[in-house]
């Protein structure tokens, strides 16, 4: 039987979070621990009463199910005992016994990682330093990770594809189970220029417990965390707490005094995290470490907040000039981007103009322009508009 099979067990067995280093120290891989009886089990002294229960009751044909449907969905399996096994995670007590990964398995090992995290409902100023950080991170050579969710870490994910480079998302669910759907297509994106990945088997649903113990990954995978509007009880914090318990760097963005969405994250910063503003200030804490960055491809200057001026009044469009021809939507795309959509005729717009036009919040708008970004039917132009892809 494939060695693999029984890391799986084991896993069910003991769920996602076990601390399994006294676990592995007593029994040397998964499928000596599974040949072994109760009696050695007991004396070894590292189950609880619970934990040796479960073990009793979980099957391993639970587990070579899971990984027959990982290999019909061409999901990869990695275990302590392979090689591509992110190395940031072998010295976590609590690391992963399975973990799934959709896409390139290399990019949690191979390269600088950066998390970038910050709020889900984070402004259009914040999303915006997100995206620009993240594509600089990523066109320097660095690998960016965050969760999937809405607001800072989708405005991250989409930098780094724009910036052309690698972006790895970690998951709070199993691969195939319905959540968040108004990101599924980032989310295959990210598994095209990167890696999706997540401790949980295929179909497993997304609970609230999981988030906490997602974000153990998040930085175990990251050289360091960077962390983008975060209010004093933000999740984000977490990761950041996670990532200087781990020994990784923490960085931080700094926010407006006089509002408590920057709270967290400014106090991070009076607390020791390295203030941000640029990616290089990320960067030089490894560019005698990671030979292959490329910081001469990053502008010198600090970024440029946002402008939130309603757009000018446009041009006179020219009457020889040829139109560009609406694509149809079909049901591929989520009603928010359709109604978003709906918005576009011959003029570029800038996303203050789809809030005020649609009445959705900025990260439902935003969300809804990324996933219309890539599904192919609007464009990023010069001056932060979005145009129709004729």
């Amino acid at each position: 039987m494939n060695e693999t099979v029984y890391w799986i067990w084991m896993q069910l067995a003991l769920g996602a979070g076990a601390r399994t280093d006294d676990i592995l120290s007593a029994f040397p891989s998964a499928r000596a621990l599974y040949d072994s009886d109760d009696v050695t089990r007991r004396i070894s002294g590292v189950w609880t009463a619970k934990q040796l229960d479960k073990l009793g009751r979980t099957r391993i044909e639970d587990a070579q199910r899971i990984m027959e449907k990982c290999a019909r969905a061409g999901c990869t399996v990695l275990t302590p005992q392979d090689d591509a096994y992110p190395t940031g995670l072998r010295n976590l007590a609590d690391r992963p016994l399975a973990l799934y990964v959709r896409g390139d398995p290399s990019c949690l090992s191979d390269r600088l990682a950066i998390a970038v995290v910050g709020s889900r409902r984070a402004s259009m100023y914040s999303l915006d330093v997100a995206r620009q950080l993240s594509r600089d991170l990523a066109r320097a050579g660095a690998v960016v990770v965050s969760g999937c969710a809405l607001g800072v870490d989708s405005a991250a994910h989409t930098g780094a594809i724009y910036g052309a480079g690698k972006t790895v998302g970690v998951l709070g669910c199993g691969f195939g189970a319905r959540y968040l759907m108004a990101n599924e297509a980032l989310r295959e994106q990210v598994a095209q220029n990167g890696a999706l990945v997540t401790e949980y088997p295929p179909g497993t649903d997304a609970l609230a417990s999981h988030f906490p113990l997602r974000n153990r990954l998040i930085s175990g995978v990251s050289a360091g965390v960077l962390v983008i509007e975060a209010g004093e009880k933000s999740g984000s914090l977490i990761t950041a707490r996670l990532a200087a318990e781990q020994g990784r760097d923490v960085f931080g963005v700094p926010g407006d005094l006089t509002s408590l969405d920057y709270t967290g994250v400014n106090r991070l910063i009076r607390d020791g995290a390295k203030p941000v503003f640029s990616a290089r200030d990320v960067l030089e804490e490894y560019m005698w470490v990671y030979d292959d960055l490329s910081l001469e491809t990053l502008a010198q200057q600090p970024l440029q907040p946002v402008k939130q001026s309603p757009a000018p009044a446009p041009a006179p469009v020219p009457a020889a000039q040829v139109k560009p021809q609406r694509r149809q939507p079909d049901g591929s795309i989520s009603e928010a981007a359709r109604a978003v959509l709906g918005q576009f005729a011959d003029t570029p717009l800038y996303t203050d103009d789809l809030v005020r036009a649609t009445g959705f919040e900025p990260n439902r708008v935003f969300t809804a322009l990324t996933e219309l970004e890539i599904c192919g039917f609007i464009k990023m132009i010069e001056g932060k508009r979005y145009t129709l892809v004729e």
